[in-house]
């Protein structure tokens, strides 16, 4: 039998901003689409901010508010659909740190999950290319199966298709969504602060921990199962 290290049997995954640093492609993809209909385009640091809540609202969000018509912004969320399924890949890499994390809980018998509001198919051929390596139990991005996060309806499925009760389950993710969905879902919120959003929007809803590298993530836990035994 396995030494655990510690009481949680499952960690689920955000995947933007988590285990792998996606913005440099979406932005690329977007502002391809924007500069295709005269819009202005944006830094990449703005996209920090665009994404999490789904592609249509990151859509909308980068698009002047003058021309945020239903047509237009249908039309640009499916230019954006088409570029970003043929240049998906082209800069995004998983994060310094995650291959060892991966590695580390694999080794443990922790079951693995991946939870995303990107679009499923999307965050399969993504996850598909970066995560081969590893044994995740279930990998799932947003689709009309299931209202996206920070509604934690997929969630709650996740853990019972993985056996896990939600409080052996942690959460780690880069935004406001994901804490607010780990917590609706009684997980364990932690946040990733290597993301794309800054770490007080982390605290300020309701990550219990926010750690400054991957690996981080398995001292912690260690560290608190060792609070929960005392």
């Amino acid at each position: 039998m396995k030494n655990k290290l510690f009481n949680f049997s499952a960690v689920i995954f955000d995947l933007d901003g988590t285990l792998a640093d996606t913005l440099e492609d979406i932005a690329d993809n977007m502002n391809r689409v924007l500069a295709g209909r005269g819009f202005p385009v944006h830094e990449y640091d703005a996209y920090r901010f665009y994404v999490g809540n789904g592609l249509k609202n990151m859509v909308t969000q980068s698009l002047p508010e003058s021309v945020r018509t239903d047509a237009v912004i249908a039309a640009c969320h499916d230019g954006m659909v088409a570029e970003y399924h043929e240049n998906y890949i082209n800069k995004t890499r998983l994060y310094e740190g995650i291959p060892e994390l991966l590695d580390t809980l694999s080794l443990q018998g922790i079951k693995l999950a991946v939870l995303s509001n990107k679009a499923d198919l999307l965050t399969q051929k993504i996850c598909n290319d970066l995560l081969i390596n590893w044994k995740f139990e279930i990998i799932m991005g947003g689709s009309d199966r299931f209202p996206r996060k920070p509604d934690p309806a997929s969630a709650l499925f996740i853990a019972e298709q993985l056996g896990v009760v939600p409080a052996n389950i942690c959460y780690l993710g880069d935004s406001d969504v994901d804490m607010k969905m780990a917590i609706a879902a009684g997980f364990y919120p932690v946040g990733a602060g290597w993301g794309f959003r800054p770490k007080k929007e982390l605290i300020e809803n309701g990550a219990k921990f926010v750690i400054d590298h991957p690996t981080e993530l398995v001292e912690f836990l260690t560290l608190d199962s060792k609070i929960f035994d005392s």
